[in-house]
């Protein structure tokens, strides 16, 4: 079983602070689609603005977590 890790990105995959292109890569998804979930749970009540700040400040970095790569 492979051992995956929730982080920010730090590549290409990256916009604003990199949360949805890691959860992206967690999931083996297009980046686009988290993004656009993101936007659609945001013009809810604005959970998604706040989930978004939230990941960004708790979910470590790629380079935290994958130090070697």
């Amino acid at each position: 079983m492979m051992d995956r890790r929730l982080y920010k990105t730090e590549n290409n995959d990256k916009m604003i602070c990199g949360v949805c292109g890691g959860i992206a890569e967690y999931f083996g998804i297009d980046p686009t689609l988290v993004r656009v979930g993101w936007v659609i749970a945001g013009c809810m009540a604005s959970f998604g603005l706040w989930a978004y700040i939230l990941c960004a400040i708790v979910m470590p970095r790629k380079s935290d977590v994958y130090p070697q790569l």
